[in-house]
């Protein structure tokens, strides 16, 4: 049985995320670090202007902080497969 697969979503699911068993090399590591630490800048400098700004949206500014938090997690896991295992 062949499975329907398009060469460029090997790995990811339709969403572009990747699955379970899906592995990037370290160039692709690299980039997604790079696009993910703008994303947390650019989160942090809305939440501050948020704030600045004397906003009472309290369901916004809890969405962006937690997606921060998501970014500090996905940031950490990837930083996490560039550092090899040390066996001490």
């Amino acid at each position: 049985m062949r499975q329907n697969v398009l060469p460029f979503t090997r790995g990811r699911n339709l969403l572009g995320f990747r699955t379970k068993g899906a592995r990037m090399d370290e160039t692709q590591i690299a980039k997604r670090l790079e696009v993910l630490r703008t994303e947390h800048r650019d989160l942090d400098a809305a939440i501050l202007a948020l704030i600045a700004s004397g906003s009472t949206d309290q369901m916004q500014l809890a969405r962006l902080k937690k997606r921060k938090l998501r970014l500090r997690d996905e940031i950490g896991m990837l930083e996490d497969q560039l550092v090899p295992d040390i066996i001490a």
